[in-house]
């Protein structure tokens, strides 16, 4: 199993860097970041001085959208940071979720990811690619490029798509036995297309808080820095309820029915702890979709996760223990899971 770091690129830069030099010391292979253009400062800019500053470390966005960027710019971003630094980027996509929201548009449908994820990937390893009814190649990039692309996705659709196209799957909770049902669903779509299953990355991204002890009070500490990732998620899950209605066959109820409570959603605290709008995310949900306590917990429900064929754990560290996370992965819980 692979270890990322996922960041926000909230000021000062130099300290999203530092963070990610830190990963790479303690044994993570990949640093994402968030794309959210109003909310955080520029990913791409604070790319290169990652890179510049690691030897090994695949950088990327967890995750960027084909709405607020032209195709082209976004590949022709991945393909200088590649050529300059040796194919050590990966573009994780999706919908668009706050990078749309906040600027005042809708998410991006499934049919525009899919046709982005062609184009974005044709372009930045050199090849040709239409955009809109003008074909276009990016001359000056040479044989050898490379860029994977990984889609975020939670819906039967999404998930399809994801199996269909996408080099990898990235979903954005821990819980095993939905990462067990939307895997199985990655897998039988690839196959429906033809491809190898096992040619599609699974990638599980969510907050990991580690306790000194599995004491109520360390725990409950742990989950009150975490709960924000309920109300992220739960900004998903709502759009899957709109679409699908609460009782669905088509999406888990254990996926949906915690919502029920929710009550709107401001951006100016996405992705933070403390978030006033997730009070309603109950401890049981926390728990499901975060990695909390002891490393040996950690140890344990994620190899429950790379049973079911999980290529890749992202640490979501938006919390008061960044560096100690961090160092406790590097120093008991990747050796464990790559041993």
């Amino acid at each position: 199993m692979d270890f990322g770091l996922v960041l926000q690129t909230d000021p000062p830069a130099a300290q999203v860097v530092e963070l990610m030099r830190r990963a790479e010391r303690s044994g993570f292979s990949h640093g994402w970041t968030f794309d959210s253009t109003v909310l955080w400062q520029e990913p791409f800019v604070i790319y290169s001085q990652i890179l510049a500053r690691t030897e090994r470390l695949v950088v990327g966005s967890m995750v960027t959208n084909p709405g607020t960027r032209a195709w082209e710019v976004t590949a022709s971003a991945f393909a200088t940071l590649n050529e300059m630094f040796g194919n050590r980027t990966i573009c994780g996509i999706g919908r668009g979720d706050s990078a749309m929201r906040v600027a005042g548009r809708k998410p991006n449908t499934l049919a525009r990811i899919e046709e982005a994820m062609h184009v974005i990937r044709e372009l930045a390893e050199g090849r040709e690619a239409d955009l809109g009814g003008t074909v276009v190649r990016i001359p000056w990039i040479g044989q050898g490029a490379r860029l994977p692309v990984w889609m975020a996705a939670y819906g039967p659709k999404a998930l399809a798509v994801a199996g269909a196209k996408a080099d990898g799957f990235i979903l954005q909770l821990a819980d095993v036995y939905l990462t067990e049902w939307m895997v199985r669903a990655v897998r039988d779509a690839a196959v429906a297309a033809g491809r190898d299953p096992g040619d599609v990355r699974v990638c599980v991204a969510a907050p990991a808080y580690v306790t000194e002890d599995d004491s109520p009070r360390a725990l409950a500490h742990a989950r009150e820095q975490c709960r924000w990732f309920g109300g992220m998620v739960g900004n998903h899950v709502a759009d899957l309820v709109s679409r699908y209605g609460e009782h669905s066959d088509a999406v888990p109820g254990e996926l949906t029915s915690y919502i029920a409570a929710r009550r709107g959603y401001d951006y100016a605290h996405h992705g933070r702890s403390g978030n006033p709008d997730t009070a309603f995310v109950p401890d049981e949900i926390v728990d499901r979709f975060c990695l909390l306590g002891t490393p040996e917990r950690h140890i344990e429900k994620l190899g429950a996760l790379k049973a079911l064929g999980v290529d890749q754990f992202a640490l979501y560290a938006m919390h008061d223990a960044k560096e100690s996370v961090v160092d406790a992965y590097g120093s008991t819980v990747i050796p464990a899971l790559r041993g």
